[in-house]
């Protein structure tokens, strides 16, 4: 795995919460680290992320780039959450179209999961990412699990203010998607299961909306 050079332990300019807004010429460096950390990543998966390649391609300094992402898996950790902001985007403007909550989830869950499966490469380096993440990427982490979590409270329907149960709903539900992107990646599961385990965890949402079992297609 990759270390910060010498020189370059400032604290990432992304997540520090007292550092002042991105600038717009460093939210456009930092999207084109994110661009060239998916190429990367998509061509060759978790092995092919090296911080001086990423660097040399989105044209910044090895020691910024350090700046922003302190190692690889910060990097990839980050790279996921911008996946799914990119996901959300477009199921806002092609939602789902099932008539329980729980349907909806169900539809955009494996939506999200065949999006990731196209760029299977893509997909691994970031799940391992995930995997390896400790505590230094908390905030990037988390990051993560809020944008799953807000494209979940979407497909339910956009609720302003879930109730406690619903959010417990959707944590084993984020937790069961996440599971299952991993055992289909190692290749102990198939796309069936994979759908079937998704469609039995999206019953508890319409269980915390209607006290009684949804179904999931």
């Amino acid at each position: 795995m990759d270390h910060p050079v010498a020189g370059t332990t400032a604290a990432p300019v992304h997540r520090a919460a007292s550092s002042p807004p991105l600038t717009e010429r460093q939210e456009a460096r930092r999207r084109r680290i994110l661009q060239a950390s998916a190429r990367l990543a998509g061509r060759g998966g978790f092995d092919a992320v090296q911080m001086r390649e990423v660097a040399e391609s989105s044209q910044v300094a090895l020691g910024t780039l350090y700046r922003y992402f302190p190692s690889k898996v910060h990097l990839l950790v980050a790279t996921m959450q911008d996946q799914l902001e990119r996901l959300h985007a477009t199921l806002r403007r092609q939602p789902p179209t099932g008539e329980t909550a729980a349907e909806r989830v169900a539809q955009t869950l494996m939506r999200a999961f065949r999006a990731l499966q196209r760029e299977p490469q893509l997909a691994e380096a970031m799940a391992r990412a995930l995997t390896f993440a400790d505590r230094s990427v908390s905030p990037e982490v988390d990051q993560v699990s809020r944008q799953t979590t807000a494209i979940i409270l979407d497909a339910m329907g956009g609720l302003a203010d879930p109730t406690p149960e619903q959010l417990s709903a959707v944590r084993v539900v984020e937790h069961t998607w996440h599971s299952t992107l991993i055992t289909w990646l190692s290749g102990r599961a198939s796309i069936a299961e994979v759908k079937a385990d998704i469609d039995t965890a999206c019953r508890l949402i319409d269980l915390t909306e209607a006290g009684t079992p949804g179904e999931c297609r």
